[in-house]
């Protein structure tokens, strides 16, 4: 691509410790996972950053959003939104900070007039959200393959195309993580301490950072 190529970020935001909360980062996940993209794409887990996110909001020309939010819709429901109307439906019925966070991020960005010009959020309905170190519900994980489709639909009207990965991507999340051993790893329902996944509050309890992508 020439040098005039719009620098374009793919964005999924969400906390993976509280199941559906987790769905945009997942999402963003599998695309860095399958496909390869020229240097002007980044693909990113934004987690819960808020306004760290800002300076990489603001080098953007195009920006892609994956997220579960609270629609008031069937659970699993796919919503698409585009430009101005982004942040006001990433406020739409706030389910964490991380939402208010990224409504003052695109804030932000329009006040020091470095908006991305082209904007799309993709979101869907969340079933659950109370399961501390849970995974995805069967209906935000089938609804995947769809708005990964629906965002590499986006990307190719900025002249991207996506070509599978002929090698293994480094994670963009801890490699703890990640769906596969997120999941396998998951103590049995009779086995689970039932205010959060034993795996993480043993950690912070010992002073780590406990993931919160």
């Amino acid at each position: 691509m020439g040098e005039d190529a719009p620098h374009i970020l793919v964005l999924g935001i969400g906390n993976l410790l509280w199941a559906d909360e987790g769905w945009g980062v997942r999402v963003a996940e599998a695309v860095h996972q399958r496909f390869e993209f020229p240097d002007t794409v980044r693909v990113m887990d934004g987690g819960t950053q808020g306004l760290y996110l800002v300076h990489h909001i603001c080098e953007a020309d195009v920006l892609l959003v994956f997220d579960a939010i609270d629609y008031g819709l069937p659970p699993g429901t796919l919503k698409i939104v585009e430009g101005d109307d982004v942040p006001r439906f990433m406020g739409a019925k706030k389910m964490s900070l991380h939402q208010t966070g990224f409504q003052e991020v695109i804030s932000t960005s329009v006040l020091l007039g470095k908006c991305p010009r082209h904007m799309m959020l993709i979101g869907v309905q969340p079933v659950e959200l109370e399961d501390f170190g849970g995974s995805l519900r069967d209906q935000p994980k089938g609804k995947m393959e769809e708005a990964i489709r629906l965002g590499l639909d986006f990307l190719a009207r900025f002249g991207i195309a996506a070509k599978p990965r002929q090698a293994a991507a480094d994670p963009i999340s801890s490699a703890e993580t990640a769906l596969d051993i997120y999941e396998s790893e998951r103590p049995a329902e009779d086995m689970a301490f039932r205010r959060g996944d034993i795996r993480f509050i043993n950690r912070a309890a010992d002073g780590e950072a406990s993931s919160c992508a």
